[in-house]
């Protein structure tokens, strides 16, 4: 999960994502955030995240980040 952290970290520095319950209600991600989170998890964790998976519901934590790389073959 360290690795998800560090991503979130850099594509919004100005977030401490430890303390939010929902990244997406919270106002920490916007659609271009999105997109560029699911390229980076792609290339980190050199998988190719499924365009179904690509809603809103599975980036809301960091758990259910972690669920999305697992389930598109990545190791966490």
């Amino acid at each position: 999960m360290g690795k998800i952290m560090e991503i979130l970290k850099e594509i919004r520095p100005e977030f401490d994502f430890s303390t939010s319950e929902n990244f997406i209600e919270d106002g920490y991600l916007d659609s271009f955030d999105l997109v560029t989170l699911v390229s980076e998890l792609d290339s980190v964790f050199e998988i190719s995240i499924d365009g179904l998976d690509i809603v809103p519901e599975n980036f809301e934590t960091v758990e259910a980040i972690a669920n999305v790389v697992r389930k598109n073959g990545g190791a966490i």
